[in-house]
């Protein structure tokens, strides 16, 4: 080619080399560019794991997952006969319980346990940094502001659902072993979104617990409020959200008239809009649809309160032969959308209130 002239293959090698770029030489170090918010979590996960209060929360988990599962193997093996051939037996490890205690079945025990795994690892998130005098340090790192809080929620949320997962999955080995029954598909994908519906209702607690670690200097103030919060809403909460809600819709002494019947359901749905602004509420009625799908229609005696239904009615069912069928998966997953979408809102509005005042507020070294 003649000095001076156009290169007319020069546009077709630049092309070239886009699509294919050279590789390095070896031994040659590529930098990559990692997002902050990996990093970030990536360390914090690795902190929770190893650290003892992970190893804590683990057996405590266990035990008290140890205790109703107990109690419901027993009653499976002694109903083996009855309910045999009958629809999700595997499921009634997690919803069956006691006979003189009904509060002792594996989904109630999560439901009363499970937030404290996002109140432990979301009191000290922040505050802890900024104790140490680590905080100004981290922010001056070549990583966004915002990367910290992020990074430090979705590391939360990593090992609240390997803890969930590795308990379940626990459970599920002991029920095959012990009972020699094998979930099939359907109830295995049921597990599988039960177990995204409580990673989501311990999220909605480690926004929270993060909040409160965000707003307040001192870890040991986070976590008594933190715990304090728990024990008034799931243990006590209910209790006072009935008696509010009778007193702001209290049904009639008597139904007589149509009036009366008309007053009785405004009252009743009054208040169970009430009783649906608890997260624990919204949390058990979803796990029911889930874990006890029994159709409210074909069950016995055609009664309408889904929520009545249970596995307990399938295996007293089994002697009469009126075993009541079971909702699909799609219709499990219509029912539970309404708490899904209010459990999304509210941890989504926790988390973004803890992110606009973490983003406000003025760190010194």
């Amino acid at each position: 080619m003649a000095a001076g002239s156009p290169d007319r293959l020069a546009p077709i090698r630049q092309g070239w080399a886009r699509l294919f770029p050279p590789r390095p030489a070896t031994g040659a170090v590529v930098m990559r560019h990692v997002p902050g918010w990996r990093v970030i979590a990536g360390k914090e996960l690795t902190d929770h794991v190893t650290s003892v209060r992970f190893l804590v929360l683990l057996v405590i988990l266990a035990l008290a997952a140890a205790v109703p599962l107990y109690f419901a193997s027993g009653q499976i093996r002694t109903a083996a006969q009855q309910v045999s051939g009958g629809q999700a037996i595997f499921l009634a490890l997690f919803s069956l319980g006691s006979d003189q205690f009904s509060f002792l079945r594996a989904d109630r025990f999560i439901a009363l346990l499970a937030p404290l795994l996002g109140i432990a690892f979301g009191f000290d998130a922040i505050n802890v940094e900024r104790t140490d005098g680590t905080l100004p340090r981290l922010i001056s790192q070549p990583i966004h502001r915002d990367d910290v809080i992020n990074g430090k929620f979705i590391a939360g949320l990593g090992v609240i659902a390997l803890t969930l997962a590795a308990m379940i999955t626990l459970v599920t080995g002991f029920g095959m072993l012990r009972l020699g029954i094998v979930p099939d598909i359907s109830e295995i994908v049921r597990l599988v979104l039960w177990l995204a519906l409580t990673v989501l209702y311990v999220g909605l607690w480690l926004a929270f617990a993060m909040l409160l670690s965000v707003i307040l200097r001192r870890a040991a103030s986070a976590a008594l409020i933190g715990f304090g919060t728990w024990l008034a809403i799931v243990i006590f909460g209910s209790l006072v959200i009935t008696l509010a809600a009778n007193l702001i819709a209290p049904q009639p002494a008597s139904i007589n008239t149509l009036a009366d019947q008309q007053q009785d359901l405004s009252a009743r749905q009054t208040q169970q809009l009430i009783t649906r602004l608890s997260p624990a509420t919204l949390y058990v009625e979803a796990t029911s649809a889930l874990l006890m799908p029994v159709d409210p229609v074909t069950a016995q005696g055609g009664a309408a309160n889904y929520n009545a239904r249970s596995i307990d009615e399938l295996i007293q069912a089994a002697d009469t032969r009126r075993i009541p069928s079971l909702l699909s998966i799609d219709q499990s997953l219509l029912l539970i959308w309404p708490h899904v979408v209010v459990l999304v809102a509210m941890t989504v509005a926790l988390f973004a209130a803890a992110y606009v005042a973490f983003m406000r507020q003025e760190i010194r070294a």
